[in-house]
């Protein structure tokens, strides 16, 4: 029961983001590199907020709800910090890329790098909030024997799936608005994420966190959609699986081989 258990939370909360890496990301190396830059951040973001945390109960000499609050808080925008000093990297490494090219245009796209560096910040936030729940997932144990909800296991693995597209959606929103300028999706995304964590505060009342997380992983997704620049008509060709007709253009000479008498 324990490794079905740990198997299936694992499938549930890395599935959608393995499927991702290994369809759009695991063939490509410059994608691999953004990768790999995108978690460097996050992960700096994660010491930071560690010292921060540790700094903080020492000077106050306590743990308690109020300071777990803030400590949350600063960890949300420590992330926003790194993703947007994420982007200023990746935006000159563009830059870099396009004067390297003999075409003159970088061979990935911001867009690209937006969406794959958001993917990677949603990995590894969810590994590290989820590890120590699936070590525990492998038994020995009960769930819910002293009266807990059994629940808590696959509500944590849906909970991080969440949190890993809403990372992904939150790093394309986030870097077409560094792009534009655009001050009120800067806003939208630091909100969003304030929200998503300041719901966890609710469990073990999941029905009061996991659906409005849901919400706004699916409301996110679809503001996402839009900034990359998709639309309805978009999805009803990828659904028709029809291949539009290329245009070829045909040459005739003006010279003709006079007719055989």
């Amino acid at each position: 029961m324990g490794a079905a258990a740990f198997f299936g939370c694992a499938a549930i909360a890395f599935g959608p983001a393995a499927a991702l890496v290994l369809l759009t990301v695991a063939a490509e190396p410059l994608r691999v590199l953004v990768l790999v830059a995108g978690a460097f951040f996050w992960l700096l973001s994660l010491l930071a907020a560690s010292l921060l945390w540790f700094v903080s109960v020492q000077l106050s000499g306590r743990e308690d709800a109020a300071l777990l609050l803030l400590g949350a808080v600063a960890a949300v925008l420590l992330q926003e910090l790194c993703r947007f000093a994420c982007f200023k990297l990746l935006k000159k490494a563009d830059e870099g890329l396009a004067t390297l090219s003999e075409d003159g245009r970088s061979p990935i796209s911001l867009r690209q790098m937006a969406y794959v560096s958001g993917l990677s910040f949603g990995i590894i936030s969810g590994i590290f909030s989820i590890v120590n729940i699936l070590a525990d997932s492998s038994g020995p144990g009960t769930v819910g024997i002293h009266g807990d909800s059994p629940y808590y296991f696959i509500t944590s693995a849906f909970l991080t799936m969440a949190l890993v597209l809403l990372h992904t959606f939150w790093g394309v929103i986030f870097f077409d608005a560094c792009e534009r300028r655009h001050t009120g999706g800067l806003g939208l995304v630091v909100g969003g994420h304030l929200l998503a964590s300041g719901l966890t505060f609710l469990n073990p009342w999941y029905e009061a966190s996991l659906g409005p997380i849901f919400i706004l992983t699916l409301c996110t997704g679809l503001w996402a959609f839009r900034t990359a620049g998709g639309s309805f008509r978009n999805i009803l060709k990828c659904l028709s699986c029809k291949q539009e007709p290329e245009g070829r253009v045909m040459l005739y000479s003006a010279l003709q081989v006079p007719p055989k008498e």
